[in-house]
């Protein structure tokens, strides 16, 4: 496929010429940047930092901004930009998402429409999906920002609140969307306070209790770049970052309301006590769950509970016993919940459920529970990312999802070629009656792939899938290695060699995205790195982010994807009894997995209705969040805040 067929299907003839021409423009720049030496490099950098400071629109300077960045990337890391990649990043900072296939270089490429904005002085930020890959990405690319005179920042879940001020005033600063929204969330705080202590005379903007307020870090939103931004800006778009307010008065009764709740959640049966939707999963108690309620014994704290809390807690409680497994939504650490996020598959450190979620697990896990708390700040990924003056994006699996993009976003999505064309070799879909069946085939393809001097990528949706995985292939003797939330410490060993021959990775979502694996030589004459898909996910995404790890820049690689009847998707996306009826049928039946493959489209049938119905719900989170909004600046509150006084 040539390159102006490639990307014709986003764009005008006239936007992409103007692109190419701006490309060919920089290309022209090779023979007047190598011949000059690096202190030059550095005088003509801090020239056209001040021409952007000095007013002279971007689009004036983008050429010549992006062929410094592709003189010192070829310089101080040895890597210089691609025609595509330069393509790329014209794209970006023309307020569009970039569709760069996985291993085709987007971090890399991220560096010129960072270093073009960052020239106004204003600062530029890179969002990416966990602290590992902002402090990698980070460390990569530093030597390219520091040839042309730029610094560079990292934040992190734990850099301390006094050294963010300068990490933000570094020109480019990599990070992720949790940290960035809850740093905006307390520095509205914080500014609050300092207003009200101003209002009450308070000299030096000194507390009553002779505390100082909290310190400022950001200095405004100017440049977004957000990596994986299908991930960010779509799947996580729904998560609401949260800055708590001190626990209410009756924070004890409520406490012995979940610990009481989850204790007695096993009294309640299905259909006699409670119904649950196939498609909400919500469980609601009828006639006979509320008389059953009534007639338990209680302590005698909730004695003053309304009865209404009582059944909706005992309905939670509930809920979270059927669908909320340990070593899939949630792990315990240090006799602490700690979510596991279901679209990375790494630990959520420092996030919560709300709406008491969080405080059921607890009580189901038999831990202390904690004392639900209010909200004193309030904002969503969507929401925080409008915030800023320009908002650009890179992703390698967002091009089914333009549409919500640009309704949400005012963003474009660019499907930006290959450098090299695709070698990746699809094999057929296997389909089993049962999980077990399913399991056992795995790990025999494993064993034959791996015999060849293969390396073999296994992803698992779940942390207790990769681990039951583990078990199976520990029992027939399959050396192996275990990468999931339990074992971050060896993450980057364990990604170094996957590639080697014969090595063998079971993995949750975490060597999904971002995760480049080096194949060697003699794998790659072998064929290859081969991923086997354990399940289809929700999101189409997720399953191409893990695909997208073979076949990189060319390379040849190879995937296939194992499914079964009884997996999850099933019931979720084309409802419980359709799928009862399919397994029952397959029970009785003498069907081989070859004959079972007809049903391999119902599984993407599951998933597009599932992708739907977030889809839905993300709309409507949006416009809530805008009628409330609205609500409180006509009632001039600052719509981020909590209603109370700051006092």
């Amino acid at each position: 496929m040539s390159i102006n067929t490639a990307i014709k299907r986003t764009f005008s003839p006239s936007r992409l010429s103007h692109y190419w021409r701006l490309v060919r423009k920089v290309e022209a720049w090779d023979s007047q940047l190598q011949p000059i030496p690096d202190h030059e490099l550095l005088k003509r950098s801090l020239a056209l930092r001040y021409e952007a400071q000095s007013g002279t629109p971007p689009d004036k300077i983008s050429v010549e901004a992006f062929a410094l960045v592709r003189e010192a990337a070829r310089r101080s890391i040895g890597m210089q930009h691609y025609p595509v990649q330069l393509l790329g990043g014209f794209a970006m900072f023309d307020r569009s998402i970039a569709v760069m296939q996985t291993g085709e270089g987007k971090t890399l490429t991220a560096t010129l429409p960072l270093y073009l904005a960052a020239l106004s002085g204003k600062g530029a930020h890179l969002t990416t999906a966990n602290d590992y890959l902002a402090s990698r990405d980070a460390d990569l690319m530093r030597p390219v920002f520091e040839a042309l005179g730029m610094t560079v920042g990292v934040i992190e879940a734990d850099t301390h609140k006094s050294e963010r001020p300068e990490q933000y005033n570094a020109d480019v600063t990599y990070s992720t969307a949790k940290e960035i929204g809850f740093d905006f969330l307390r520095d509205r705080l914080a500014d609050r306070q300092a207003n009200f202590e101003n209002q009450n005379l308070m000299q030096n903007l000194v507390g009553a209790n002779g505390s100082t307020p909290a310190t400022i870090v950001q200095r405004g939103l100017n440049f977004i770049l957000v990596d994986e931004a299908d991930s960010i800006l779509i799947d996580e778009a729904r998560t609401p970052l949260i800055v708590s307010s001190l626990p209410d008065e009756v924070a004890q009764a409520k406490i012995e309301l979940y610990c009481w709740c989850s204790k007695v959640a096993d009294q309640f049966d299905l259909d006699q006590h409670y119904t649950h939707a196939e498609k909400s999963k919500q469980v609601e108690l009828n006639a006979d769950g509320r008389q059953q309620v009534r007639t338990l014994p209680k302590p005698e704290l909730l004695a003053r509970t309304p009865l209404l809390d009582i059944y909706e807690q005992i309905e939670q409680a509930i809920f979270v016993h059927e669908n909320y497994i340990l070593g899939r939504q949630y792990v315990v650490r240090e006799d602490e919940v700690v979510i596991v996020d279901e679209f990375t598959g790494r630990l959520a450190e420092g996030r919560k459920w709300r709406a008491g979620l969080h405080q059921a697990i607890e009580a189901k896990e038999g831990l202390e529970v904690s004392v639900e708390t209010g909200e004193s700040a309030r904002i969503t990924i969507q929401d925080l990312f409008l915030k800023y003056d320009q908002l650009a994006g890179m992703t390698g699996t967002a091009a089914n999802s333009s549409t919500e993009l640009k309704t949400i976003y005012s963003t474009r999505v660019v499907e930006v070629p290959t450098n090299r064309p695709p070698k990746r070799k699809q094999w057929p879909d296997r389909v089993f009656a049962n999980e077990q069946d399913k399991w056992q085939a795995i790990v025999e393809e494993v064993i034959q792939v791996r015999d060849e001097g293969r390396p073999v990528l296994i992803g698992t949706r779940s942390i207790d899938k990769s681990e039951l995985l583990s078990a199976l292939l520990e029992e027939r003797g399959v050396e192996h290695d275990v990468l999931n939330a339990r074992n971050l410490a060896s993450e980057a060993e364990i990604v170094a060699a996957a590639g080697q021959p014969g090595r063998v990775v079971v993995a949750t979502n975490m060597a999904g995205r971002g995760t480049d694996i080096k194949v060697s030589d003699s794998a790659l004459e072998q064929g290859g790195l081969h991923v086997i898909c354990t399940e289809v996910h929700d999101s189409a995404r997720i399953d191409r982010q893990l695909i997208g790890r073979c076949g990189r820049q060319g390379d040849p690689g190879s995937y296939r994807q194992f499914v079964s009847l009884t997996d999850e998707i099933l019931e979720s996306g084309i409802g419980e009894a359709r799928a009862k009826k399919l397994q029952q049928q397959a029970a009785h039946s003498t069907v081989t997995s070859r004959g079972l493959a007809r049903f391999a489209s119902l599984f993407r049938t599951a998933q597009r209705n599932i992708e739907k119905r977030h889809y839905r719900g993300r709309k409507m989170l949006l416009h809530r969040e805008k009628m409330r909004h609205e609500m409180q600046i006509e009632m001039g509150q600052d719509p981020y805040l909590d209603t109370a006084g700051a006092g």
